[in-house]
């Protein structure tokens, strides 16, 4: 495969949670209006979907491990598509939640097979950068997503939103079908499922994996808080339209796609340290501003805005950086790291999904303590412990 059409692959495959996430989002309260859902049940659409993503690459990564990259991807891109059709066609807020939760299952072995593709094919150093690369046309994928969502919704409703879901899979699938090579490297063995869970322990026991999946938690709890509260505060409390609020997004999403830029900058130039403590520095600056103009005056667009640019840009550089640096170790067991990882960011946000839906209020309140709540987690992880711990190659156990 050329490193181009490795980079689209990435990007796609990445590009899935960020386009399953953000298209429907200004058709949230539409959808919740339409199926007479209440905001918790609503709210569980993403919550679910996202707790069965991270779930799931706890069984894709090890069978990604032993049987490949391709027929995993195969598979679940095609559960993908049928449960994207499903969720266009659900008849109650049930059933959608069941299809979501089906959806992000299916979702799961994408990202994780992205970030594993990555350290099959790359030295580190590389893997950081070409993964920053990629995030870049994940960014173009956001930034069109809202605006397409709100257009969508504000013309067709909230069905058609989920629909356009359907045409990005599928495409997805089609191109992996067609264009791309297995890339896990060959092995005398499969590993057998107590060398799989084996490697899982010594994985789990490796203190910069532990640090490095910390920080990549800590980067999308943030990120998910500022996600599931943005509609309710932009459309109810602001009265932004759907159209307006996709709008809004998409200059979110281009705050992130300039931060792949710095972040590419910052690691030929400074390393990866360097590059960590820059974006802990970013989001710390975008929690603690978005906590000081919510006590210094009356919520407004800007406000809110403003602190989120700053939290993206940390964000754009975290991401890359902190995955790169869990499956570093483990060039032997990328996909089980990639899904442990994947795992405990999943983690994060449901534990956050489920504070939100316990806590929304019509107010910024829940989105400024969420936001400035992990900005603060990932300041002090990356202060004090990212470079006392820094990746370097372990030997999980795998067959000779």
């Amino acid at each position: 495969m050329s490193p181009a059409l490795v980079i689209v692959l990435l990007a796609l495959l990445m590009g899935l949670q960020a386009i399953t996430t953000d298209l429907y989002l200004p058709a949230l309260p539409a959808l919740g209006e339409d199926l007479g859902a209440p905001m918790a049940q609503v709210q569980f659409t993403l919550s679910g979907l996202l707790l069965a993503f991270g779930c799931s690459q706890l069984v894709w990564g090890p069978l990604s491990d032993r049987f490949g990259r391709r027929p995993i991807l195969l598979i679940s891109l095609s559960a993908y598509v049928l449960a994207a059709l499903a969720c266009t066609l659900a008849p109650s807020i049930g059933w959608l939640i069941v299809w979501r939760v089906l959806q992000g299952a299916a979702m799961g072995a994408a990202v994780m097979c992205a970030r594993a593709i990555i350290r099959d094919l790359y030295p580190p150093a590389e893997g950081a950068r070409v993964m920053s690369t990629a995030l870049s046309g994940l960014a173009l994928i956001a930034c069109m997503s809202a605006p397409l969502g709100g257009l969508l919704t504000q013309w067709l409703g909230w069905r058609a939103a989920l629909a356009a879901l359907v045409v990005f899979s599928a495409g997805t699938l089609a191109l992996v079908a067609l264009r791309f090579k297995e890339t896990l490297p060959p092995r005398q063995s499969s590993p057998s499922p107590r060398q799989l869970l084996q490697q899982a322990l010594t994985i789990l026991k490796t203190p910069s994996f532990q640090v490095y999946s910390l920080v990549a938690a800590g980067t999308y709890g943030g990120l998910f808080t500022y996600l599931a509260t943005s509609s309710f505060v932009f459309i109810k409390l602001l009265g932004l339209s759907k159209t307006h609020y996709g709008l809004v997004m998409s200059t979110v999403s281009l705050s992130y796609l300039a931060g792949t830029f710095l972040c590419r900058w910052m690691l030929r130039r400074f390393g990866l340290q360097v590059a960590l403590r820059v974006g802990a520095l970013f989001s710390l600056s975008g929690g603690l501003s978005l906590a000081f103009f919510a006590w210094w005056q009356t919520p407004s667009v800007l406000a809110v805005m403003l602190p989120a640019y700053l939290y993206m840009v940390g964000h754009s550089v975290l991401q890359p950086c902190s995955q790169v640096g869990t499956v570093m170790p483990f060039p032997q067991a990328a996909g089980t790291a990639s899904a442990l990882n994947g795992f405990c960011m999943m983690v994060a946000a449901f534990a956050t999904g489920a504070w939100l839906s316990a806590h929304v209020d019509g107010s910024t309140g829940p989105m400024v303590q969420g936001v400035l709540f992990w900005s603060s987690v990932l300041a002090v992880t990356v202060w004090t412990l990212a470079s006392r711990f820094p990746p370097k190659e372990a030997h999980a156990a795998t067959p000779a």
